[in-house]
């Protein structure tokens, strides 16, 4: 039998340098890089344009007047940002307007007194967005099928009431609403916008409302698996839209000092423009209320600014349309080409 030699014990091999794992990225690189942050530089470019552009823009009281183009369309779009978010959409929140609106000129031609014509512009915002989520939560009908009947149905009960008329004798202190100043050049509508804006951003960003609404969005089923009350946040959110809507037409009737049935006429497209620039994806799940503010005074600022340059309000519809179809479209085209430059690496 022949000795056979013994087996040697394999070297370990030398250990190869620690790999640290890879950090993540700091809050105020993630910052730099947002959606919001690309929209604040919009709002630098825009602003230095409109100041080169016209000698009157700068004036503190000019960019106060500014304001007035898209506080009242912003209100509502902070609250439509919700019903957006839940993965619905409400088209008919300018019919509200203008639905809210003849019922405050037809109560004040019958003597009724400033509290109560406001009053009753607001509550009959709330009570067309109840019908809105009762269409969309009780009967099941697709949103952008309900809100389209109802806008259609809102603004045609304008102009049922009115017909070719107008109302324009409103009580005294109404014109307060529209057309007051809280101190100097700080405009009453503005400083409520400001403070909506605030209280949508803790709602949204702080509390369990706003993860349940992320939630809805981002995944219905697991949602409702999850005991979340789908339907209820859904029939809020319609709800809460109206009563915007509704103070949206206070304030934009006090400022106008009338009411005809064709107030607020294509407010829905600026409106959800505002809310889909601001970041807030069409499809539900994700977004924030800084992107929708800042939409707002970006977008504010390119009307007020094309006003100041007597360009005609057509060519600012186009404008505004062309803008909704690039923000919609965007997302779109740049995950076709991050998917062809994954498929040519590999």
């Amino acid at each position: 039998m022949t000795d056979t030699a013994p087996a040697t014990l394999a070297k370990p091999a030398e250990p190869g340098p620690r790999r640290l794992p890879d950090r993540g990225r700091s809050r105020a690189s993630n910052l730099a890089t947002s959606w919001e942050a690309l929209l604040f530089l919009l709002f630098l470019a825009i602003f230095a344009a409109n100041s080169l552009a016209s000698p009157y823009f700068l004036d503190i009281w000019n960019i106060s007047d500014a304001t007035f183009n898209f506080t009242e369309k912003a209100i509502v779009a902070l609250a439509l940002a919700f019903v957006i978010l839940t993965g619905e959409i409400d088209i008919s929140v300018a019919g509200i307007i203008a639905l809210a609106s003849t019922v405050m000129g037809w109560l004040a031609s019958t003597g009724a007194g400033m509290p109560e014509v406001a009053i009753a512009g607001i509550l009959t915002g709330l009570a067309c967005g109840i019908v809105n989520g009762l269409l969309v939560t009780r009967l099941g009908l697709p949103s952008i099928v309900a809100t389209i009947g109802t806008m259609s149905l809102f603004r045609g009960l304008a102009y049922a009431i009115l017909g070719d008329g107008a109302f324009t004798d409103y009580p005294e202190g109404f014109d307060y609403f529209g057309q007051g100043y809280v101190w100097e050049w700080l405009s009453f509508e503005f400083t409520v916008f400001l403070g909506l804006a605030v209280l949508a951003g803790v709602v949204l960003h702080k509390t369990r409302i706003g993860r349940s609404v992320r939630a809805i969005g981002f995944n219905p089923a697991a949602a409702r698996f999850s005991g979340l009350r789908v339907e209820r946040m859904k029939f809020l959110a319609f709800a809460v839209t109206g009563l915007a809507a509704g103070l949206a037409s206070v304030m934009l009737t006090s400022r106008l000092g009338s009411t005809r049935p064709s107030i607020a006429l294509g407010w829905e497209l600026d409106i959800i423009t505002m809310v889909v620039l601001g970041g807030i994806s069409i499809n539900g799940g994700s977004g924030s209320i800084p992107g929708v503010v800042l939409a707002a005074f970006v977008m504010g600022l390119i009307t007020f600014g094309l006003g100041l340059l007597n360009v005609p309000g057509i060519i600012m519809s186009i404008f505004i349309g062309l803008l909704l179809i690039a923000v919609i479209s965007l997302p779109v085209l740049l995950s076709r080409l991050a998917t062809r430059f994954k498929r040519n690496r590999a």
